[in-house]
């Protein structure tokens, strides 16, 4: 694609705006629970999933809202392929702290083996 001749679209300056908008509340969100944790463990926790959502989530949209503006290249197409591996890898982790979250929440519920199984399986392939 031409670069110099592109015109990014309503629709996609929306998403850009949206995705920008929900990573800065993803990492606001992030440093309040961290700093209102006061060794709470469980806000501690949350913290981390918080963050670790906001770093997975800004690999590949911090390239789709630069696509949005600058039109795509060999390098986005890159990125953007680095970035959902990365997000699916964070994704992941945020499930594993989401147990343990749940766990400290919910202690006399047993999460059903299967559903730890399949989390720490896909967490090791």
């Amino acid at each position: 694609m031409n670069n110099e001749k592109y015109v990014p679209k309503m629709p996609d300056i929306m998403e850009a705006i949206f995705d920008t908008c929900y990573l800065l509340f993803d990492l606001v969100a992030g440093f309040i629970f961290l700093a209102k944790a006061n060794s709470n463990i469980l806000f501690t926790l949350y913290g981390i999933l918080t963050l670790t959502l906001c770093g997975g989530d800004a690999f590949q949209l911090v390239p789709r809202i630069i696509r949005t503006f600058k039109g795509t290249n060999d390098k986005i197409n890159r990125q953007l392929g680095i970035g959902l591996q990365v997000s699916s890898i964070t994704m992941t982790v945020f499930y594993i702290i989401l147990l343990y979250i749940w766990k400290l929440t919910f202690p006399t519920l047993k999460a059903p083996f299967i559903v730890e199984a399949m989390i720490y399986i896909s967490a090791i392939i």
